[in-house]
């Protein structure tokens, strides 16, 4: 029996799939009966893996499709798929051919197929998501209010700010009362929060938007995050080590509270005075820190316990 792999283009009207080896391909709607027809189409064809893109939550409804057919399916990166593509030659973009794209990056790849978060986990994450969203508005206006001078303009944009403020205070409540409703997060946010420098809205962030936290060792985590240095190295260059990709929003989230954790938690600080002592940049060393940080997190949540203020 053949090993069949399936790519799938989605767009907001219409879905596109693409099957390897065989080469077949036909187009649906992206409508509730066309996808539990496609699913059915796919059920018998017994697909090793099914790989779509992530399209900012246009995905969600047919990966939870697929997943409740106990389907195979992984959400990958755009950008991924692209260099992939890039790399084969393919440089031309539609639908049809990103579909295929998708089959064959399914079939040469082989992306690892995770389980969709829960209902309770996907609201969550996107009262989580709704909350950055509205800080970085507030930004905006008020970077715009510093440079504006007409009084009438500065009002409507300190109107709303009032408003955006009003906003996020009625989602942090909102947080809240969902982890509270549920003994599974609030044991997880007590754990995650007994380690110095990590808050409300941190442990929040972390229990929505990195499920995989205390599943992976230290080096899989930090790399998921996008905290793992990585090397630049070629023939006798040797160049500075960069984080880069991972997962930027819960990047971000850790800045702050390693930046606490260095004041108030006696391990982070110990091990930041020894970088500053090694003439290590700021940066640098704030960026290990962070690392540092996520891996006592990683720990924290592996062990089921509480963190022990010990110093080796």
């Amino acid at each position: 029996m053949n090993t069949v792999f399936i790519g799938i283009d989605i767009a907001k009207d219409s879905l596109d799939i693409h099957c390897n080896p065989d080469g077949e391909h036909w187009t649906s709607a992206h409508t509730p009966s066309s996808i539990d027809k496609t699913v059915d189409r796919l059920i018998a064809l017994k697909p090793t893996c099914i790989v779509i893109e992530a399209t900012g939550g246009l995905e969600m409804q047919l990966a939870a499709a697929l997943t409740t057919a106990c389907l195979p399916v992984a959400i990958v990166n755009p950008r991924q798929v692209r260099d992939f593509a890039r790399a084969m030659g393919r440089l031309a973009k539609t639908d049809t051919i990103d579909a295929e794209i998708l089959a064959l990056f399914a079939e040469k790849v082989g992306p690892e197929c995770r389980p969709l978060p829960s209902e309770d986990e996907q609201a969550l994450k996107d009262l989580i998501t709704r909350r950055r969203q509205l800080v970085d508005m507030r930004t905006m206006e008020s970077n715009r209010r510093q440079r504006i001078q007409s009084r009438q303009v500065t009002d409507s944009l300190q109107t709303h700010i009032t408003f955006i403020n009003n906003e996020i205070k009625e989602i942090d409540r909102k947080i809240k009362q969902f982890i509270k409703a549920s003994p599974v997060w609030q044991a997880k946010e007590t754990r995650l929060k007994s380690v110095p420098g990590i808050g409300d809205g941190t442990a929040a962030m972390l229990m929505a938007a990195l499920p995989e936290l205390g599943t992976l060792n230290r080096r899989q985590i930090a790399a998921l995050v996008g905290l793992a240095p990585m090397n630049r190295d070629s023939g006798t260059f040797r160049g500075r080590r960069m984080i880069v990709g991972g997962r930027a929003a819960v990047r971000c989230c850790l800045y702050m509270p390693a930046l606490s954790a260095i004041k108030c938690n006696p391990f982070i600080q110990q091990y930041y005075n020894r970088l500053i002592a090694k003439g290590k940049a700021f940066k640098v060393a704030i960026t290990a820190c962070m690392r540092k940080l996520l891996t006592i997190l990683n720990a924290v949540m592996r062990d089921s316990r509480h963190w022990q203020p010990l110093i080796p």
